[in-house]
């Protein structure tokens, strides 16, 4: 398997090589040259199998330059005893057309651990494969959970340095005290005054400066990326959608051939992206549901076919989707153009200067066929998180409920009853404040960490392990940084 640039400007690379530089030097994505197909009575022999060998069988197909037993290494690593569940990633039943699709349990308490366990393995291997000598420098932007993840699962990694840049006023107290308490010999934390595409946008030039990447390969450093923009941080969240498929099949839930849908609440693309591969590989994917919050940037585009970020930026109260570039976007377009680079690559040029750009027609109508997008605003959030729980005594977060409301709004609307698997990407304690509101509990503490104890009271929902005692452990990070700073800080933690 070899990987090649959404904009056409690179020589096909071998996964390992791809994995290690995160990103195409000259700007763009990689991507699998041809997704692979399987075979339908292959796909449904797996059902009853294990996560780790659901995992193991689609990382196979892309992973062609490792081997089995480096795979296996690497998948037995990843998901084991620190998830809380040997299920990895369960799937909980709301009623018979419903179900939600639980990717928290890992140590962070978010979807990013589903990836983030595995995505340093894999890199470590590519480094030995390729037999680099530079140590590897991790920068991440993050609007809340992918830094936390990161920080887990590269810190004390040999041969790696992580950098991870989050928005100073734009993650809940929790997400923040997880990551600026982080230890490790290789880790530092950086808050930033802007929001998350400042960062995400600081990091993508950071990337596509030739004169600092000859500076940073005079001083043995090479730039790598644990944001899905890496496809070793997208190609592990293929595999909960097999997997959740498989677990629907093994219940008797659905027959094997019988489509569902997905609903995915996502900011970057990255997660419904994973989605998309998996129906290419030939699981039964019905429908995508695309849903956003506030920042309806992406709900707007499927509609329109008009991609615009000249828009207000929200802080809301479903944090990690506050973000009006998405990059993984590029990549889905990328396949909705038959691999036309030189589109792709004008696109993200007006992008970029023009912060808007608009798809011919074909293309839309091409999206169409794959992913419907919607939105729900903050008030609907807490109203679903309420409604959820009187119903059916169970807890979302706010992400969660922002992809229930949004599934609810389109099966109602298009009169579509395929069973809904709805992605739950945090566990509800991480945005606790904004869950106590939905609760209509007006009373409780303005500290957060004392709401935690409270939440557990009122719904005797399990603390998750990676949130017990935040307030006890000392912060260790505390630098901040303007957003035109970036870059510098970048070389001044360095020393460059």
């Amino acid at each position: 398997m070899k990987y090649i640039s959404t904009r056409n400007n690179c020589e096909p690379v071998d996964a390992a090589a791809a994995i290690a530089q995160g990103m195409v030097p000259d700007g763009g994505l990689f991507v699998p040259q041809n997704i692979p197909v399987l075979d339908a009575k292959d796909i449904a022999a797996m059902a009853g199998k294990s996560y780790q060998e659901i995992a193991k069988w689609i990382l196979a197909q892309y992973l062609s330059d490792y081997t089995a037993d480096e795979i296996a290494d690497c998948v037995n690593g990843a998901y084991g005893a620190q998830f809380d569940t040997a299920e990895i990633a369960p799937l909980v039943k709301l009623n018979d057309k419903e179900y939600i699709l639980e990717l928290w349990h890992g140590p962070t308490a978010a979807f990013k651990d589903m990836a983030l366990q595995l995505t340093p393995r894999l890199l470590v291997k590519a480094i030995e494969k390729l037999q680099l000598e530079k140590e590897v420098i991790i920068l991440v932007a993050t609007s809340g959970d992918t830094g936390k993840a990161a920080l887990e699962g590269f810190k004390n990694v040999d041969g790696t340095r992580i950098i991870v840049f989050y928005p100073a006023h734009g993650v809940s107290k929790v997400q923040e005290l997880q990551m600026v308490t982080t230890d490790g010999n290789n880790t530092t934390v950086v808050g930033v005054e802007g929001n998350f595409d400042d960062c995400q946008s600081a990091v993508k030039e950071i990337f596509a400066d030739q004169a600092l990447a000859r500076r940073m390969a005079q001083a043995g450093y090479q730039f790598s990326s644990a944001n899905s923009i890496n496809w070793g941080r997208l190609l592990p969240q293929i595999v909960y959608y097999f997997a959740a498929y498989l677990s629907l099949v093994d219940k008797q839930a659905i027959s094997y051939g019988e489509k569902i849908d997905f609903v995915v609440p996502t900011g970057n693309f990255g997660n419904i992206l994973a989605a998309w591969y998996a129906g290419q590989m030939g699981l039964p994917v019905g429908q995508l549901v695309c849903a956003s919050n506030k920042n309806r940037v992406l709900a707007d585009f499927f509609a329109t076919g008009v991609y615009d970020r000249r828009r207000d930026f929200y802080q809301t109260n479903s944090p990690s989707m506050d973000i009006l570039i998405s990059s993984n976007l590029e990549r889905f377009l990328f396949a909705m153009t038959g691999n036309d680079g030189d589109k792709v690559a004008q696109w993200m040029k007006e992008l970029q200067q023009d912060g808007c750009f608009t798809v011919d027609e074909e293309t839309k109508n091409r999206m169409a066929q794959f992913v419907v997008g919607g939105a729900a605003d903050e008030t609907e959030t807490l109203a679903m998180i309420q409604s959820c729980y009187a119903e059916n005594q169970y807890l979302l977060d706010t992400h969660t409920a922002v992809a229930l409301k949004v599934s609810r709004e389109y099966r109602n609307n298009s009169g579509n009853d395929r069973i809904a698997v709805i992605d739950s990407t945090a566990h509800p304690c991480k945005f606790v404040a904004s869950v106590m509101n939905a609760l209509q509990q007006t009373q409780q503490s303005a500290d957060e960490l004392e709401q935690l104890n409270q939440l557990v009271a009122l719904t005797g929902i399990t603390q998750h392990k990676g949130l017990l005692n935040l307030d006890k452990k000392p912060v260790l990070h505390q630098q901040i940084c303007a957003k035109e700073q970036i870059s510098a800080t970048v070389q001044q933690i360095l020393g460059l």
